[in-house]
């Protein structure tokens, strides 16, 4: 389970970089280094890192997601993921990002109208963390 975890948070941490060099616009969404599938459309997809609801706690959501995605390969490197006090905090920032991923999914599909892949990629991959780490067996 914490190999899964860990390769999970790797495809996170991908797509959160890219988001957020294209927030920061230091570079531009359609770059010939991602594959087409995976490249942000100027007038849809990347439209989105630009709006109020890509920045719900201030910094890019995106950055903030590196910041734990990050986190989470490094405790699955060292096999502290089932560590009771770090499962907790890991479980507890996990359960926020799929409040989030909800919130920013119906934000996409009704108020936007922006069907963005890739943020429904990461979405689906924080669910999948979440539920992963709500099963990994752990002392606490």
């Amino acid at each position: 389970m914490t190999l899964a975890i860990g390769l999970l948070a790797a495809v996170g941490l991908a797509i959160s970089s890219y988001f957020t060099a294209v927030a920061y616009r230091w570079t531009p969404p359609n770059v010939r280094w991602i594959p087409s599938f995976c490249r942000l459309e100027e007038r849809t997809c990347a439209s989105v890192v630009f709006t109020p609801s890509a920045r719900v706690f201030g910094p890019p959501n995106s950055l903030l997601g590196q910041v734990f995605y990050a986190a989470l390969l490094a405790g699955a490197a060292s096999g502290r993921l089932a560590d009771p006090h770090l499962w907790w905090l890991y479980l507890g920032v996990s359960l926020v990002t799929v409040g989030l991923g909800v919130y920013l999914s119906h934000a996409l599909l009704f108020v936007l109208r922006v069907p963005c892949p890739l943020c429904f990629v990461s979405h689906g991959v924080n669910a999948v963390i979440c539920g992963l780490l709500l099963f990994l067996p752990h002392a606490g």
